[in-house]
């Protein structure tokens, strides 16, 4: 075979693995309630 088909082939081998090594990653965004303090008592009404 000529270089420029060795070529051309070695780089459509590189590009199918690159497109294949990097599996698709998945957000998942998990909405939570805001972390509200609770009120400190101090004594004031007791």
């Amino acid at each position: 075979m000529s270089k420029s088909i060795k070529l051309l082939a070695l780089a459509g081998l590189l590009a199918g693995l690159a497109a294949c090594a990097q599996p698709q990653e998945e957000f998942v965004v998990v909405e939570q309630e805001p972390i509200s303090v609770e009120p400190v008592y101090t004594g004031k009404y007791k």
